[in-house]
């Protein structure tokens, strides 16, 4: 399989962020874009677990409460 890197057409310039990508079939890897290493660390999570992580964040889950 050919990993297809990608991050979000919101992130700086700079390249300060996370790249994801399908490392299998329910497999989604994670990594810092700033560490142009190859052997760069990758954290691998379930796509179960993405999915839910990214429903989290468009729920508010993770908002800091101001106050």
């Amino acid at each position: 399989m050919d990993v297809q890197w990608r991050k979000s057409s919101k992130s700086a310039q700079a390249g300060n962020c996370v790249e994801i990508a399908e490392l299998a079939v329910n497999l989604i890897g994670v990594r810092d874009s700033k560490d142009s290493r190859p052997d760069r660390p990758v954290l691998s999570v379930s796509r179960t677990s993405w999915d839910s992580f990214v429903a989290g964040l468009l729920a508010g889950e993770f908002d800091l409460e101001q106050g």
